[in-house]
């Protein structure tokens, strides 16, 4: 049966998972359409990168459906529907070579490969990574090799990546982790750049912090302890009083400029 082109970009419903003998995800119950942006937020140990793995297709829940692009897992293809989702994640980037240059490390994201020599490239390969590299301010990075960039170049790198195959779908794993303020600052202006972008697929956001929310992100899920504690529009999800409850401590939560900040008010939550 052919993927249904009006379903959303990923639903998941009812998705439990268990690992070592924890319950790391209870009865997930999430969609995201076509043209949406999301944000997912929560503290450590609440399931979120589990979340990403399940929705990239690279882990499977121990229970309940997960459709991506139309298509459900366990009736389909991975390695081909992996193609269509563009992942950015510090796993990802381990598992990419450091020896590798910046512009094969795209250029590879058209098969969802980690090697040039696993798969044929043309020129036209090479160009569009090329451009994608430009479009994300490191085309000058191109023949450098991906272990000797700074860590806000990798993630630049990892970005460009995600855009190589035409993705149904952009999955993007604390891309702002691990970067000074000036570095953070530009990698949020290029993610909303490209969530400010008609042609950009539907998009997944994890951070642990509002901070690091881009402008242009309408969707917000909050995670606690596995469990989806709301999810929905960002100005009805995100309030001061939903993430004093998601992270565990009173917050103030403030919003200018279309930016998120949150503080600490002590107490308890």
């Amino acid at each position: 049966m052919a993927p249904d082109p009006g379903a959303p970009a990923l639903r998941l419903a009812g998705v439990g998972l268990d690992l070592d003998g924890r319950r790391v995800l209870d009865d997930v119950g999430w969609s995201v359409a076509r043209g949406e942006r999301w944000v997912v937020l929560g503290r450590n140990g609440s399931g979120k990168t589990s979340l990403l793995r399940i929705a990239s297709l690279y882990l499977h829940p121990s229970e309940g459906t997960v459709d991506v692009l139309g298509e459900r897992l366990g009736r389909t293809d991975v390695r081909r529907l992996r193609a269509r989702v563009g992942v950015a994640s510090a796993a990802m980037a381990d598992l990419l070579r450091p020896a590798l240059p910046a512009v094969d490390v795209v250029m590879t994201a058209k098969h969802a490969a980690l090697e040039p020599w696993w798969h044929d490239y043309g020129e036209s390969d090479r160009a569009r990574a090329l451009a994608l590299l430009d479009r994300l301010g490191c085309a000058a990075l191109a023949g450098q090799r991906f272990g000797t960039l700074s860590s806000g170049e990798r993630q630049r790198v990892q970005l460009a990546r995600t855009l190589m195959a035409d993705p149904g779908l952009l999955l993007l794993d604390e891309p702002t982790a691990g970067l000074d303020l000036g570095g953070r600052e530009d990698l949020v202006r290029r993610l909303a750049d490209l969530a400010g972008d008609a042609t950009t697929p539907p998009t997944v956001l994890v951070t642990h912090h509002v901070e690091e929310i881009p402008p242009s992100f309408g969707h917000a899920l909050l995670l606690r302890d596995g469990r989806v504690q709301a999810a929905g529009p960002i100005d009805d999800v995100l309030t001061a009083e939903a993430l004093s409850v998601c992270f565990g401590v009173p917050l103030e939560l403030e919003r200018r400029d279309d930016r998120w900040t949150a503080r600490a008010t002590g107490g308890k939550a």
